[in-house]
């Protein structure tokens, strides 16, 4: 049974639908991600970054159709699978991971601070403050959140061309010989680039949200692609930057990068750019809030303001004692590969399952 239609003033245009799927995949992971792909594929590491790019327009193909089978969100496509008990039952795992990924977002960009600028900054204190903003916004509605989206992304874009100061101290011929690696490697490489490209499958839980859905496809796809060969170029011109001896050394290539700036108003250009990310991780830690208290609303039949402060409580109730290098490491490494299992082994395995449920319901009817 479809669940009932979200009211069109609640909804969303189809294009916004760009801007919040590439204000989730560009966030805290731009600042380092360089370093870790070219662990597993050195400067052929650009190949696997298009790779994991053209999987992802697959995992968002499968979304949609999700989402036009059952007619909503994952919610309701659990219950078009498995009946209402269990289908809000396998929620508690999503409620579980959007959690831990605003916690993550919020905990990296303070160890940023902490490390570039302010090595005294107080943990709980700017991340109180921080959730503060984000439940004034979250409280404005799911559209206040879109918007936060798209400022987000628009407002810093300028930031791009920063990274071109880089391009006169570069040496391209780091990137030969291309195709040096086995593919063993490459999808090694993939596979950890996946992991910075997580975000996308928010698309799953706001379906209802987006007016005329089947016609914003497009726009996940291109932003898909925007954020893809945004990666790709970045990538490149950090390889030819860096030796590869140099970037490994590198755990925030991008705001070393930054270091060269030079402009006749600004002497430490980084600073700069660390309080612009501010805008940047901001809409990942709305959407993320937004998203788990929603599930808590479907399962609970709660309000949603409600299940808002349940996250920021468990949020600010954890990340005072993620201290070390090595917890906030840890916690980015589980974060990236929950993701990973939720939008390349789970999708597909929810998509498959819906499609079966489909073709038995159709059966029945028969």
């Amino acid at each position: 049974m479809k669940e009932q239609p979200v009211p069109e003033r609640l909804q969303i245009s189809p294009f916004l639908v760009f801007y919040l799927v590439m204000s989730m995949q560009i966030g805290i992971g731009v600042l380092g991600y360089q370093r870790i792909i070219a662990m597993d594929a050195g400067y052929d590491a650009w190949i696997s970054i298009l790779f994991a790019g053209a999987c992802i327009h697959v995992i968002v193909w499968m979304i949609y159709k999700i989402g036009d089978t059952v007619g909503g969100d994952i919610v309701t496509a659990h219950k078009y699978v498995v009946g209402n008990f269990l289908g809000k039952a396998l929620c508690f795992i999503f409620i579980g991971y959007f959690i831990l990924y605003s916690l993550t977002v919020v905990r990296t960009f303070i160890e940023v601070i902490q490390v570039w600028m302010f090595p005294e900054l107080s943990t709980f204190w700017f991340s109180f403050g921080f959730m503060i903003l984000c439940v004034y916004i979250i409280f404005g509605g799911f559209r206040t959140v879109v918007g936060t989206a798209f400022f987000g992304l628009v407002l810093p874009a300028y930031l791009l061309l920063t990274f071109g100061w880089a391009i006169k101290f570069s040496n391209f011929y780091n990137l030969l010989p291309i195709w040096d690696h086995s593919i063993k490697e490459l999808l090694s490489a993939s596979y950890h680039m996946s992991l910075t490209f997580i975000g996308f499958e928010i698309i799953l839980f706001f379906y209802p949200f987006i007016k005329e859905p089947k016609k914003s496809q497009k726009w996940a796809h291109l932003a898909v692609l925007t954020t893809t060969l945004i990666y790709t170029i970045l990538a490149i011109i950090t390889f030819a930057y860096f030796s590869e001896d140099q970037l490994a050394k590198q755990i925030w290539a991008s705001l070393t990068m930054w270091k060269i700036v030079e402009m006749p108003f600004v002497e430490r250009f980084e600073y700069i750019g660390i309080a612009n990310w501010n805008l940047i991780i901001l809409p990942n830690v709305c959407i993320s809030i937004w998203i788990a208290s929603r599930l808590i609303k479907r399962v609970f039949n709660i309000r949603q303001k409600v299940g808002v402060f349940f996250v920021v409580a468990a949020v600010l109730s954890v990340i005072h004692f993620l201290d070390t290098r090595e917890k906030i490491n840890m916690l980015n490494n589980y974060v990236g590969k929950m993701g990973f299992a939720f939008t390349f082994l789970y999708i597909p395995l929810l998509f498959a399952a819906v499609m079966i449920a489909k073709k038995l319901k159709k059966g029945k009817k028969k």
